[in-house]
């Protein structure tokens, strides 16, 4: 029965990793061309993605865009969640329903609200218009991270804290903002790689006037294929598998995925 385990687990890795090991095989095709198993071997396409302006760009709107966005996510959400874990009140639960509400809904539906918007106050196509529209689509993220990491924690710290005579700002220094900060940072991490990877709200509210790096994908594809376009993403994927597996390695990941909230209190 182990055997047959083992086995198992490493099929669905063989079929779960297929399509990326593709995408790179792709990416060092010494042609131009769309081929696998590759014929020849380069690095050049992810050469190009450093040396071309139009790649190059697209790849530091995309950086800045997600690094902005998921420091307005977390800075909205964690006011969020501390008030609804002090005080569980009717409007703490609103504002947590609010700041879950971009996720429950299609994407699309969420970018041309947001395009709506922005057309409408004079916003549309600039850049910080996507970074407040990301910050707003993802802050469902670091919201249910920190809501977990808050709900882990004994209260009994805090009532002692404020026993022993510390005013609110001290007991969330000392007590509460330690015990959390696995949880913003994993919530910060996984805005910044869904952020790095969103194209409908970027497309819907900026188009092409701020070109991030699927923006320039899918632009790119309207003249043919080039496998800056492979490398752009075994670049994105490496960039998940080393965010993530560092949330895994020294965040527990168990406990950011509420798995252990109860056992923690």
């Amino acid at each position: 029965m182990k055997a047959i385990r083992v086995v198992f687990m490493i099929a669905v890795f063989c079929f779960m990793s297929a399509p990326i090991l593709v995408v790179a095989g792709v990416s060092v095709n010494e042609k131009k061309r769309l081929l696998f198993p590759p014929k020849g071997f380069t690095l050049d396409w992810y050469g190009e993605l450093f040396t071309q302006n139009a790649w190059f760009n697209a790849l530091q709107n995309s950086v800045l865009i997600a690094l902005f966005a998921s420091l307005l996510a977390v800075s909205v959400a964690l006011p969020v969640a501390l008030y609804l874990w002090q005080r569980n009140s009717l409007f703490g639960r609103l504002l947590f329903s609010i700041g879950l509400a971009p996720f429950m809904l299609p994407p699309v539906i969420t970018a041309l609200g947001l395009l709506i918007f922005w057309v409408s106050v004079g916003g549309s196509g600039h850049m910080a218009a996507t970074i407040v529209s990301h910050g707003v689509f993802l802050v469902t993220l670091p919201l249910v991270t920190i809501s977990l990491g808050l709900e882990s924690i004994n209260r009994q710290l805090v009532e002692a804290a404020r026993t022993m005579g510390a005013d609110e700002k001290t007991v969330f220094f000392t007590v509460i903002r330690p015990l959390i900060t696995p949880y913003i940072v994993s919530g910060f991490a996984f805005a910044f790689v869904l952020s790095l990877n969103e194209y409908i709200i970027a497309y819907m509210v900026a188009g092409f006037t701020v070109e991030t790096l699927p923006i320039k994908i899918f632009n790119s594809l309207r003249y043919g294929y080039t496998p800056v376009m492979a490398a752009v993403a075994v670049i994105f994927a490496l960039v998940s598998v080393v965010v993530f597996g560092l949330v895994a390695r020294y965040g527990d990941l168990p406990r950011l995925l509420g798995a252990a909230a109860k056992d923690a209190k």
